[in-house]
């Protein structure tokens, strides 16, 4: 996850005509275990230099143009999923809500123009806890954004976040992540149900360990039908994540522990030929994964 600084360093270039999305995927998936749609909560826009800081530049811009990405410009889109199952709504992550950047926190308009209540959503099953996947839990007013919605997080995320020593040791320029994590967290104390990997925490969706961005990172396998989904949070974020998932990204929290996560979710996606939705690969984010020799790429559905 980028830091705030980072963040606002990169704004002045994204355009403002440049967010304008429907709010729904326009192919939605379907599965044995529910229906999935897609809704935008804006894009961000950051340095090169940040997200790939371990290659020269020259490099860089090679890898970024043979994997179809911009070289001047890394704008990654926010991508929120829901997963409607009988009588219950999952919303997976909160987007970033009003108080992180001026180009992200559009979810609950995508949700109204979409013809969701927040008030609807019954779960809140967070990847992790980056001011871009939890800062929504509250609206405006500081008032619960969707207060009827159980929130689940993975125990050895929360407590990460939770501890006495996290914001004494985390580098100056992420501090505001702490502390605007434990106040949000502060807001879901009463009703967080915790989990672990490997448990099923909504009818038919499997956590799976997928720490390295953060230390309790998770993604969740959706099972049923005849191709599982995988929502992948920040395990994959672009189309480099594919055709060099051991490169270091600057946006992981643990460098090495996230590309050997990437190495092995590539490796059960293309396996198990999973469909993918991720959060900041291009809108609506769904596509395959496709082995390429030793590498993978990312097939778009549509």
């Amino acid at each position: 996850m980028p830091t705030r600084r980072d963040v606002l360093a990169g704004i002045a270039t994204a355009s403002a005509l440049a967010l304008a999305r429907p709010a729904l995927a326009a192919a939605a998936l379907s599965t044995g275990a529910g229906e999935i749609s897609v809704v935008s909560d804006g894009r961000m826009s950051l340095p090169l230099a940040f997200v790939f800081p371990d290659i020269p530049a020259e490099e860089r811009n090679a890898l970024l143009a043979e994997s179809g990405m911009s070289t001047t410009a890394y704008e990654p889109d926010c991508n929120v999923t829901l997963m409607r199952a009988g009588d219950r709504l999952a919303l997976f992550d909160a987007g970033a809500g009003p108080n992180f950047l001026p180009t992200t926190g559009k979810l609950l308009a995508g949700l109204e123009e979409a013809g969701v209540d927040p008030a609807e959503v019954t779960d809140l099953l967070f990847t992790h806890a980056h001011p871009d996947h939890l800062w929504g839990v509250l609206d405006d007013f500081d008032d619960l954004a969707f207060p009827e919605a159980t929130p689940r997080m993975a125990r050895a995320e929360w407590d990460f976040w939770r501890a006495d020593d996290t914001l004494a040791t985390m580098p100056e320029d992420r501090k505001s992540f702490v502390v605007g994590a434990q106040n949000r967290m502060a807001a879901l104390e009463d009703r967080i149900a915790l989990f672990t990997p490997g448990e099923e925490v909504f009818p038919g969706v499997e956590a799976v360990d997928t720490a390295g961005h953060t230390p309790g990172h998770v993604a969740f396998m959706i099972h049923g039908g005849d191709q599982p989904v995988l929502i992948a949070g920040d395990a994959l974020t672009n189309a480099v994540s594919f055709r060099r998932p051991a490169l270091h990204s600057g946006s992981d929290q643990d460098r090495e522990q996230a590309a050997q996560t990437r190495l092995r979710l590539l490796d059960r996606m293309a396996g198990e030929r999973a469909r993918l939705i991720a959060f900041h690969l291009p809108y609506p984010g769904m596509g395959t994964v496709e082995r390429k020799g030793e590498a993978y790429r990312f097939a778009p559905l549509g």
